[in-house]
């Protein structure tokens, strides 16, 4: 059994207790890792907050140079890596490479650039000189989807911003958190200033967020979990930022290039396997395009194979856990009882091993059904049409509680970017614009608090002090 990261040590859980990482594509239990318990906390929280002076006083030059040690170190065992993430995750091994490991990379890089150049020490008001300074100790709680990059999207801020951290990675897919303590370990980054916890949230994730010697809580899973942090975190007032679900839509608008839409929304509905976030799982087209887009997400739902990571034809792995393949199943069940018609995939297992489903479309899917309101989590897209115009598509676009992302299609560019401004949600593509990470990444409404990458991220945090002279 691996050990937890304490104070620049592994060392082994007071607990005694273990949690089986599980393969979802073999099924087979392939490591162990500590299940934490609060007196692990109790231990991290206190090297976190011993180091923190030191650490907030490093030049922020300096710290950027161990985070960019650390970034070349993640690219240089790349391969590496994305086996460990293929293997606890499922991802096929391209993606686990280069969205999974190399993005992660470039991620913690840019903070690197950005601990050297951003100004923590400027600007003026009146009389007022402003400083920025680090938040102090910060919790970050990372969920099983992206099992590197939601580390280092907290991480590597919280550390360029001069703070001190303690990170308990998701249990069920724990292995890339692993291996970046190590390569934190081997930047040369000083002893208490990264701490690591692994366990359930209900025990480890609880204990951090409520413990008074942590100063803020950044936390990224399901909008009901991040209601219970914030709820939990409120009684001692921490700073909390919250990345949660979503529900995301693309809108496609009767002038658009419908092939280049259809191909590209099914593309990131299905993107790991569906357990993304962002993922635009409803696609909303005007009801004179309707049968002709749907056709062409079937078609195109059909070229996605389903199979082992490693195997170099798989365009979709295995969900990551019994329970996320058997909650995608009960979606999918819940539509047909809905009255939506199953046009692509459905139920049954495609291989007799392995926790998958196949991907799945759903046409004739109407405004308020459980499938077009729920986030599922898994390869399932469901087509919406609207019939009066753009308002009522934006309406159903904004008919969630969610607004974490979205798509935009038009023939005129400056339309799309029209209809795209009056999205409530935090990120939008215009006609297939590229994810950008270093752009702002965060929600409205209960996709979350607070902003991710880039310059927004690292600002979160950061406390403002106004000096008088």
């Amino acid at each position: 059994m691996r050990h937890l990261y304490l104070d620049g040590a592994w060392r082994a859980s007071a607990s005694g207790e273990s949690v089986g990482v599980v393969n979802p594509a073999t099924e087979e239990t392939i490591d162990r890792v500590p299940a934490g318990s609060p007196a692990d906390v109790e231990a991290a929280v206190a090297a976190a907050r011993a180091a923190l002076p030191s650490w907030s006083g490093t030049p922020a030059a300096a710290r950027g140079e161990i985070l960019a040690a650390a970034a070349e170190l993640i690219g240089s065992r790349s391969e590496q890596m994305a086996r460990t993430i293929a293997a606890d995750l499922g991802a096929p091994y391209a993606m686990a490479t280069k969205v999974h490991t190399l993005m992660p990379a470039s991620v913690l890089a840019s903070y690197a650039r950005l601990a050297a150049t951003y100004d923590f020490e400027g600007g003026r008001v009146g009389n007022s000189r402003i400083f920025r300074e680090p938040v102090g100790v910060v919790a970050a709680i990372t969920p099983w989807n992206y099992p590197l990059h939601q580390v280092v999207c907290k991480v590597g801020p919280a550390l360029a911003a001069g703070c001190t951290v303690v990170l308990k990675p998701s249990e069920v897919a724990p292995l890339a958190a692993y291996a970046l303590a190590e390569i934190f370990e081997e930047a040369g980054l000083p002893r208490g200033v990264f701490n690591m916890v692994s366990g359930y949230g209900p025990v480890v994730g609880e204990a951090l967020v409520t413990h008074p010697g942590v100063d803020m809580v950044s936390f990224t899973g399901s909008t009901g979990a991040g209601r219970r942090v914030g709820a939990l975190a409120a009684e001692t007032v921490k700073r909390v930022a919250l990345e949660l679900g979503g529900k995301s839509a693309s809108v496609i608008l009767p002038d658009a290039d419908l092939a280049t839409a259809v191909r590209t929304t099914v593309a990131n509905a299905f993107v790991n396997s569906g357990q993304t976030c962002s993922a635009w799982t409803r696609m909303i087209v005007h009801r004179d395009r309707y049968d002709e887009a749907v056709g062409l997400a079937v078609e195109a739902a059909r070229g996605y194979t389903v199979g082992d990571p490693f195997d170099e034809l798989t365009r979709i792995g295995p969900l990551v856990s019994a329970a996320q393949r058997d909650r995608v199943v009960r979606y999918i069940n819940r539509g047909q009882e809905e009255g939506a018609r199953l046009v692509a995939g459905g139920t049954d297992s495609p291989l007799e091993r392995g926790f998958y489903v196949e991907p799945t479309v759903f046409a004739g899917v109407e405004p308020g059904m459980v499938i077009e309101q729920e986030e599922i989590f898994g390869p399932v897209l469901v087509i919406v049409p609207y019939t009066r115009g753009e308002d009522e598509a934006v309406a159903i676009a904004d008919g969630t509680p969610y607004g974490l992302a979205g798509a935009v299609w038009a023939g005129d560019e400056d339309h799309a970017l029209a209809v795209a401004r009056r999205l409530r949600t935090g990120q939008v593509a215009v006609n297939g614009g590229r994810f950008n990470p270093l752009a702002p990444f965060g929600g409205y409404k209960q996709s979350g608090l607070g902003r991710e990458l880039g310059e927004f991220g690292l600002e979160e945090y950061l406390e403002v002090k106004a000096v008088q002279f």
